[in-house]
């Protein structure tokens, strides 16, 4: 049965995060976007029309990094670099030492593709297991393919330099610098897990230190390629702000799902319990 108002959530639903039921729409776009994804799901079935749908999300995410691209190229080459990037990169660079840059290392190497891909996997094969859903095999690729393709389309399209290999420190990368892949690819992975995590966690503080724990993460990829020399700040910025967004796509496609699924099973349940 589905909670009524005064109903406390069931720990087994994906449909409440606390109190707050993502099934309700209270906005006019939200409420179109639930319509439409019902209706796709009645011509395609649910698991289609999600699969679809988070598609054309991450082509639309593609095409978005294309134009973010533009902007911040203009941006930067005014007065990006001489505010901020150059500053924070001295910065770095005065506090290096040979312990800092090992353990740096270290950590930088969890947000590549090898280390992303283990960490990812490791997360997906546990909350596969204990869910028993293929809902975070759906969403986990869905914004892995998505942060990937955000990350191909910036570095085709701008090809900015590195820092200098004289400020960095080795082992060096040679491909363009925006945007950090790292950065994005940490904030996607690390916001989807801890979104899968809350949605079963019914403690607040529970909840509260999951988030703090993957934002703290992505933030702490972020600033290490900062730090290391392998990017400028703004690389790691522009990151943030597209891994977000793309992340915040994701998981409303999701509750846009969630939605369709539940008014589904009560049509259902309305059906075999028949005229009142």
């Amino acid at each position: 049965m589905t909670p009524g108002p005064h109903e406390p959530p069931k720990p087994t639903e994906d449909r409440f995060v606390g109190s707050k039921d993502l099934t309700q729409w209270k906005t006019p776009v939200g409420r179109f976007f639930a319509r439409a994804m019902e209706w796709a799901s009645r011509a395609l079935g649910p698991h289609a029309a999600l699969v679809i749908t988070l598609t054309a999300g991450a082509i639309l995410a593609t095409a978005l990094t294309a134009l973010s691209a533009e902007v911040y190229e203009a941006v930067v080459e005014t007065d990006g670099v001489a505010v901020l990037d150059q500053p924070l990169l001295d910065a770095a660079e005065t506090v290096r030492s040979p312990e800092a840059n090992t353990a740096v290392t270290a950590f930088t190497n969890l947000g590549g593709s090898v280390g992303m891909t283990v960490l990812a996997a490791l997360a997906l094969l546990v909350l596969t297991l204990r869910r028993r859903s293929w809902t975070p095999l759906i969403l986990m690729v869905a914004a892995a393919a998505g942060s990937l393709l955000m990350t191909i389309a910036g570095k085709e399209l701008i090809g900015r330099t590195r820092p200098p290999l004289s400020s960095a420190v080795a082992p060096f990368e040679y491909s363009p610098s925006f945007p950090s892949g790292h950065s994005l690819n940490s904030i996607v992975i690390a916001g989807i897990v801890a979104y899968l995590l809350v949605l079963k966690q019914q403690s607040k503080r529970t909840r509260t230190l999951t988030i703090a724990g993957a934002a703290l993460f992505a933030v702490a990829m972020g600033l290490s390629r900062v730090f290391l020399g392998h990017h400028w700040f703004t690389d790691v910025l522009v990151a943030w702000t597209l891994g977000t967004a793309w992340l915040a796509t994701v998981i409303t496609i999701h509750r846009l799902f969630l939605t369709v699924s539940y008014r589904r099973a009560g049509s259902r349940r309305r059906a075999q319990a028949g005229p009142p």
